[in-house]
């Protein structure tokens, strides 16, 4: 009862304040106004107000606010941890099927163990160059042991 009472004044408080400002020739803003000032009649007319009134003080309604928030915690955790992860488990077992087929056979064997690097392996004519005169071929062919050790 005593929020219809304001909600009824403070429509009438606003359509006055429309009025005034209509008079002062601002008709735009005085259409907002009078807008805004009809939102709360509305309310009450409708009986959203009572229905508001009612849920406020409900145990039962607040109880299911929380479940909603839990519900709500509970869903953005998940998609959090889902986008560190990258992406969801069938996505990451695809990938990680995909991986396995393309990596090579012998990938899995260590091909950068100093041991199995012996002066035989290496091209005769580069052995003994200084560092900074090595090709980029050279170069490039480490890199491609170190991805197929991983299986890239």
């Amino acid at each position: 009862m005593i929020a219809e009472t304001v909600c009824s004044a403070v429509a009438a408080a606003g359509l006055g304040i429309a009025a005034v400002t209509a008079y002062r020739k601002r008709f735009l803003a005085a259409t907002r106004l009078a807008a805004y000032s009809l939102l709360p009649l509305g309310l009450v007319m409708t009986g959203v107000v009572d229905w508001l009134a009612d849920t406020a003080f409900s145990p039962t309604a607040w109880a299911g606010f929380g479940v909603l928030g839990l519900s709500w915690v509970l869903f953005s955790t998940t998609r959090a941890v889902e986008r560190r992860r990258g992406g969801t488990r069938k996505e990451r077992r695809a990938a990680r099927g995909a991986q396995r087929e393309a990596a090579a056979p012998a990938a899995s064997a260590p091909s950068l163990d100093p041991a199995a690097r012996t002066p035989a392996t290496r091209p005769a004519g580069r052995s003994r160059a200084p560092e900074s005169a090595k090709s980029a071929g050279d170069d490039f062919s480490d890199i491609e042991a170190i991805l197929k050790k991983h299986g890239i």
